[in-house]
């Protein structure tokens, strides 16, 4: 990246805050005042920044991760100092000029490439491994208990669920929120039902079960959409029960709905292991934190194969995630996709370049979404939402004038806008960046409608 020509712009680097806290005070350290001894060059930017304290922080950013340090005590990651650095490097002035860095920055720099090259050639198996080999005999075993343990509880929930409609819907919208045993004499509420497939080592049927009670007396229509949601916890189950007899892609999709995942680093290294090298443009990166589990998405699509791809990142609450990615660059870099009936979520592999801004992405029409989704849901049915890509579309009101639409430039289709997008921020950003114009959008088409999480103005603006 050439610290003079091909800068972020200010929008890809607020899409690395933490939080919008974070963001309005960056945006305070954006201004040369607290700053010295700042520089730039093709994969780094650092500085330092007057504090309170006599002595300043010295802040550097690794522009290939990107990765950051500062001396600051700030338990978010990246820090406001690190944030204003980066906004000041992006505004393009001279007060961030090229140069060579100091001693403590190349010092940090190295050790962190002598940490990735490490890593690198663990994972090539030029290193020590990282643990000793597993006895696959005993990994075996533990595979097969594991399996007769979500059998087994995959076949309770069936009995709870044949329970629940043989009592009819309507029981399941009482105040405790009970579900009827057969033959028990009584009732489990929903959590104690989600608990028990949690002790079957099944996650994936927990959380629908605890889909299922938010779902009980959540509005109009409620059976309606409980009804749905038992009928696709119903055909997992039986997914699960008969997986020996499905076809090898579907049975892994079922494996990984009840919660059986895949080591990123047998998808890497394994040896079946198969990567995908692109040029992939980052569509998105969308952070959620349940208090205790901090959940990073980063969308991409390749620039040659036009897959799409999601990257997952876990980490606890206000502790730095490994990898951040603002929408709008491009990654030259290896993805290997984990295996199910249609491929979407990666672990990253190789790098081979620094990252780079990218065009704005080309895309297609509402009808066009509307049949990536469906195929994409014929493959997988337990898929909520398809990422995509919209082009010349523009956000218009409802008929009822409370939803909203994007249209088509010709006015012929239209896809509603999810209703969890109504009343926040980024409806009426989505707005004020269209202006009543066309605009390219990217989000997620599913069966709630169409959830934006990125509008490019001709940047990326995070929604």
């Amino acid at each position: 990246m050439n610290p003079q020509g091909e800068r972020w712009t200010t929008d890809q680097v607020l899409a690395l805050a933490p939080d919008e806290a974070s963001r309005r005070a960056g945006g305070k350290l954006a201004t040369p005042g607290p700053w010295s001894e700042t520089g730039a060059d093709e994969s780094a930017v650092w500085g330092q920044c007057k504090g309170s304290g006599k002595k300043p922080y010295q802040t550097v950013v690794d522009l290939n991760g990107p990765a950051f340090t500062c001396s600051c005590p700030s338990r978010k990651f990246p820090c406001k100092h690190a944030l204003g650095l980066l906004l000041l490097w992006a505004g393009g002035g001279r007060e961030v000029a090229a140069g060579e860095p100091a001693q403590w920055v190349g010092e940090w720099l190295a050790g962190r490439r002598e940490r990735e090259g490490r890593s690198a050639g663990a994972a090539a198996g030029g290193g020590a491994p990282a643990r000793a080999p597993a006895d696959p005999e005993a990994a075996r075993r533990r595979a097969e208990r594991r399996m007769q343990r979500i059998g087994a509880g995959a076949t309770e929930l069936e009995q709870r669920l044949e329970d629940l409609l043989q009592s009819g819907l309507a029981s399941a919208g009482r105040a405790d929120g009970a579900l009827s045993l057969s033959g028990a004499g009584g009732g489990g509420s929903w959590d104690e039902t989600a608990a028990r497939m949690v002790d079957a080592q099944a996650p994936g049927l927990a959380s629908r079960v605890r889909e299922l009670g938010s779902a009980a007396a959540s509005g109009p229509d409620w059976p309606a959409r409980l009804l749905e949601e038992c009928a696709l916890l119903h055909l997992l189950d039986q997914g699960f029960l008969g997986i020996e007899r499905l076809p090898a892609p579907l049975a892994a999709t079922v494996r990984s709905r009840v919660g059986l995942t895949t080591e990123a680093a047998d998808l890497l290294t394994g040896p079946e292991a198969t990567t995908v090298r692109d040029r992939w443009l980052v569509l998105a990166q969308q952070d959620s934190d349940d208090g205790k589990l901090i959940t990073r998405r980063v969308f991409l699509r390749g620039e040659r194969t036009g897959r799409m791809a999601l990257h997952l990142a876990f980490g606890a609450s206000n502790r730095p995630l490994d990898l951040a990615l603002p929408p709008g660059v491009v990654l030259d870099a290896d993805l290997a996709y984990y295996p199910g009936a249609r491929p979407l979520r990666v672990a990253l592999g190789e790098r081979h370049a620094p990252v780079v801004p990218g065009p704005v992405p080309a895309g297609c029409g509402v009808d066009a979404a509307l049949a990536a989704y469906g195929d994409a849901l014929r493959d997988d049915p337990w898929l909520d939402a398809w990422p995509v890509v919209l082009s010349e579309v523009t956000p218009v009101p409802g008929p009822d004038g409370g939803s909203w639409q994007l249209a088509d430039a010709d006015g012929e289709s239209a896809l509603p806008l999810d209703p969890r997008c109504l009343g926040r921020t980024s409806l009426w950003q989505l707005a004020a960046i269209s202006g009543g114009a066309p605009i390219t959008v990217f989000g997620e088409c599913g069966h709630r409608g169409f959830l934006p999480l990125t509008v490019w103005d001709p940047a990326p603006v995070s929604l």
